[in-house]
């Protein structure tokens, strides 16, 4: 709220034409060439590794994907010990178990561990991923997993800052092991600053930036195999406006990822509604037009959609993702 205020009271006229703006982006119909290259994703939440989920669940969870573009879902692993170990017998009990039946049930589908944690610079305590011996754990404990039968590591840490060297050290560490073990890295990314210099407010205000710069989103990207942007939370009060602003992420991202990198842009299957998330502004229909609209006549293959979250996703968004991204116009 107090960003918000900062905004209306300091900026009232560049807010107002970057609104119109990101209302102008929202126009017009997506081209037929914009929708699902199978290369989209599905973040599940931890009761799949800890013993709630059965046999049945795999099975309805594997229909549910079939005739989707969904090849990856990155699955609460976690969270990290601030340390940067893992205790498995505790945190994932049954994940030997997912990992199996997944594979059986949908064997096109590639099943990676979803782990993370609070970081440091912040308010509150978390890891400190400028320290060696913690990067030194937090490679241990995905090769933990990946024994655990995950066939990649999905990183989640927030919040990164845009220039944190100690993010980028992390991800060459962990990527040694994975393109060892002949599996993706991939990570949950921050949206990109939308204007320039917007970063510098929140950072002022809270000591906590809510964007990367383009050049830093780069070279995140460069380091890994998927990069998903959590394209969501954005406090957009308007449908058209987030349409707009997923629109402005998309060709942003698009920008800054390298070709060999895949890239997805979030879906916000939940409902919430707070000054940073409006739930009747920021829907699946809304991000899914923004994406396609930015895609355009792209012929960029490694591209998809991620959904947050499976135990969120309502019907509704699962209809909104499945119509307008992957029934071929």
């Amino acid at each position: 709220m107090v960003l918000v205020l900062a905004f209306v009271l300091l900026v009232p006229v560049p807010l107002g034409a970057y609104a119109v703006s990101l209302r102008v982006r929202y126009v017009g119909e997506p081209t037929a060439e914009a929708w699902t290259r199978n290369n989209d994703a599905l973040w599940l939440g931890h009761a799949w590794v800890d013993g709630r989920k059965t046999k049945a669940d795999v099975t309805a969870l594997a229909r549910q994907l079939d005739g989707t573009g969904i090849r990856d879902l990155y699955v609460h692993a976690g969270p990290l010990e601030h340390d940067g170990t893992l205790p498995l017998s505790k945190v994932s009990p049954r994940a030997r178990w997912f990992t199996s039946a997944m594979r059986a049930a949908a064997p096109d589908v590639r099943v990676q561990a979803w782990l993370g944690d609070i970081v440091q610079p912040g308010k509150n305590p978390g890891m400190d991923l400028a320290d060696p011996a913690v990067r030194t754990r937090v490679v241990a404990s995905s090769a933990a997993v990946l024994d655990q039968g995950f066939q990649g590591i999905h990183f989640d840490f927030e919040p990164v800052q845009s220039g944190s060297a100690g993010f980028l050290a992390v991800l060459d560490e962990t990527h040694v092991l994975t393109a060892k073990r002949g599996v993706p890295l991939s990570v949950a990314a921050a949206q990109l600053e939308p204007l320039w210099r917007v970063n510098a407010l929140p950072l002022a205000l809270t000591d906590e930036g809510k964007w990367w710069s383009q050049d830093y989103f780069a070279e995140v990207a460069r380091r890994v195999e998927q990069i998903a942007v959590m394209s969501y939370d954005t406090a957009m009060p308007l449908e058209s406006l987030y349409g707009g602003y997923v629109a402005q992420q998309t060709k942003l991202a698009l920008e800054a990822t390298p070709a060999a990198t895949a890239l997805l842009m979030g879906l916000p299957a939940y409902w919430e509604s707070n000054p940073s998330h409006w739930g009747h502004a920021e829907t699946v229909t809304a991000a899914v037009r923004g994406a396609r609209l930015a895609l355009g006549t792209s012929n960029r293959q490694n591209f998809g959609l991620a959904m947050y979250v499976d135990f969120t996703a309502t019907p509704d968004h699962w209809a909104a993702y499945r119509d307008g991204w992957c029934v071929s116009p």
